[in-house]
């Protein structure tokens, strides 16, 4: 009787797999999809798994765009969802670590271990939750165009449950709120942020609860009490508005408090009177019992604390803000930048002038690592809330997809239409350069055009221009053009020799790295003797770091150590070196354990 009953189950059910299976009928992809559509999909997948209904919808998606559907992006992420939520747990988590791990973002603040936890990514988020994200085409977008290798997918969507069971309307009212608030406290903060200048003890890095945070910021916006309409601002920014390890109640009392607002911002800075005595006294961390805005307002402190108390009244009243660290001409500095009332960004608020040559480092709250200087730049010029831009963005999500399944003239069409819409889309122009070398692998020629047509397209952005040059570089080298591939190493170097030393002393070490690997010693001593003079006159310790002793072990370890001593000496008449100082006793160090016959392997 069960055997029959089974039996007549399944020839049941197969006829309406089948049914669901089907693809997607042209003229609906020619329309939005219909939250009927969208009900149905939620349910086929509760019940049979997310991967049941991915093939029809990636078919759907990719016949959308071929057939220029303007709808095609809503259907691509709806495939996008069920590729992501059908994700067993345990791959998303490993998947996650090594990414992590790959990009040296791991800080001891993180998880040391994540349990093992069956099913998908799926699992355990509502339908309620389900019909609202897949529902809603502008945080699909956005969720996706946001979401990072380096975000906890899992710890994710779990934020996005809680936000939405605990605040339902104002979840719908704010979902690129709850988005940000997402990906910035699925991993606990850095112990080095807000700044490492203060100790766990006095400033926990223990943020409120992700949904308590939302909901204040929505209330707050509610009540007109915020600074910008935060309703109105991207995941994208908002991100630096909900990176808050103050308590809440700090947030209230900076709010009616602390005077300077959207319009003056930057006097926030200057409030906290600066203790000369401390910088005396080499008193660089706090020194006192407590460490909150009232405290830091009344006993005054360093530049850290006056980057930590206006950035964070920033927050407080609504304003997303940044906080820079840099190495200034003595000594360390802080400072911070913040939205302003024309939603432009002031990122120089409290830094010297002397040092505007200086880049700041900043974190990223979103990945707690460093915001590189491309990505700061795009994230002042703002142009990723263009139309434009985000149908570049649509453009290069399906010259991906056609990359990875090996349609590779799909991939190339699709690529080169999303840097046409878009030049300054990077992933665009990442997956056209993969996929031409992938059609053509030994078409260097057309290689090296490309990688020029990339240059100019980044030309404005340092460090994407170093990255780029030095894959032509190596693709010249490889055609045999080695005087055409060292003519481009010299210009780099020149170019940002006086305004950018930290990335012309990056591309020196390339140079010099790959002429250790393939030169004459010769032609390696004359290479570190030409950077030294060109490029370490009165320098210090991060140049005898990145440039000299990478030399002098490389030459220690080919048996070269008489040149290797040279090479110190020369170093010693080149760089800053004052009496007393670190690299002054480095270099002896360095000198002494060369002459004993004690190799080191590695720097000190």
């Amino acid at each position: 009787m069960l055997t029959r009953c089974l039996l007549i189950g399944l020839l049941f059910l197969a006829p309406l797999r089948a049914q669901e299976n089907k693809a997607i009928p042209a003229d609906e992809l020619a329309r939005a999809p219909t939250p009927a559509r969208i009900a149905t999909l939620v349910d086929q997948a509760t019940a049979q798994g997310w991967g049941s209904v991915m093939p029809s919808l990636r078919a759907g998606a990719q016949q959308a765009y071929e057939s220029n559907s303007g709808y095609a992006a809503q259907w691509y992420y709806l495939y996008r969802w069920a590729r992501l939520l059908g994700t067993p747990y345990q791959k998303s988590i490993q998947d996650w670590i090594r990414a992590v791990e790959q990009a040296q973002v791991v800080h001891p603040n993180m998880a040391a271990s994540y349990e093992y936890r069956p099913g998908s990514l799926a699992a355990g988020l509502s339908r309620e939750l389900l019909l609202t994200i897949l529902g809603n085409a502008v945080l699909s977008e956005e969720f996706f165009q946001l979401l990072s290798p380096l975000d906890n997918s899992a710890e994710v969507l779990a934020i996005l449950q809680k936000i939405q069971q605990k605040e339902p309307a104002l979840f719908t009212a704010y979902p690129a709120l709850a988005l940000a608030v997402a990906v910035v406290h699925d991993v606990p903060p850095s112990p080095q942020w807000p700044h490492g200048q203060v100790s766990a003890t006095l400033l926990p890095r223990k943020p409120p609860a992700p949904e308590l945070i939302f909901g204040h910021l929505a209330r707050q916006d509610r009540a007109n009490s915020t600074a910008h309409k935060l309703v109105r601002l991207p995941a994208s920014e908002l991100k630096f508005l909900v990176d808050i390890v103050t308590p809440l109640t700090e947030l209230d009392w900076a709010r009616k408090n602390v005077s300077p607002g959207l319009a003056d911002l930057g006097k926030a800075y200057d409030l906290i009177k600066y203790r000369k005595d401390r910088v005396a006294a080499n008193q660089y961390n706090w020194p006192g019992t407590a460490y909150t805005l009232p405290v830091i307002l009344q006993q005054g402190g360093i530049c850290v604390d006056q980057a930590y108390f206006a950035s964070t009244v920033g927050k407080a009243k609504g304003i997303p803000t940044i906080m820079f660290r840099g190495a200034g001409l003595d000594g360390r500095h802080a400072w911070f930048g913040y939205l302003d009332a024309a939603q432009r960004w002031q990122l120089d608020c409290g830094r010297f002038a002397e040092q505007k040559f200086v880049t700041g480092l900043a974190f990223d709250p979103q990945t707690w690592g460093n915001i590189n200087d491309h990505e700061l730049l795009f994230i002042t010029e703002r142009f990723r809330a263009l139309p434009t831009y985000k149908l570049s963005v649509v453009h290069a999500e399906f010259a991906g997809d056609y990359l990875r399944e090996g349609r590779l003239d799909l991939a190339l069409k699709a690529a080169r239409e999303s840097v046409n819409r878009d030049r300054r889309n990077l992933d665009g122009w990442e997956i056209l350069l993969a996929a031409q070398k992938a059609k053509a692998p030994a078409d260097l020629r057309a290689q090296e055009a490309l990688l020029r047509e990339v240059l100019l397209a980044f030309q404005k952005y340092p460090d994407l221009e170093i990255r780029f040059s030095r894959r032509l570089i190596e693709v010249l080298r490889q055609r045999g053009e080695t005087s055409l591939a060292a003519f481009e190493e010299q210009r780099l170097g020149r170019k940002y020799q006086a305004a950018r030393q930290d990335l012309s002393m990056g591309q020196a070490a390339a140079s010099l790295q790959r002429s250790m690997q393939g030169d004459d010693l010769a032609t390696q001593i004359k290479l570190f003797n030409r950077t030294l003079d060109t490029g370490g006159q009165g320098a210090g310790i991060d140049f005898y770091d990145t440039i000299v002793v990478p030399f002098v072990l490389h030459l220690a370890a080919q048996g070269q150590v008489p040149a290797a001593l040279q090479a110190v000496e020369r170093a010693k008449r080149t760089l800053r070196v004052e009496p007393g100082s670190q690299i002054e006793g480095e270099l002896a160090a360095l000198g002494a354990r060369l002459k004993s016959g004690n190799i080191p392997k590695k720097a000190d």
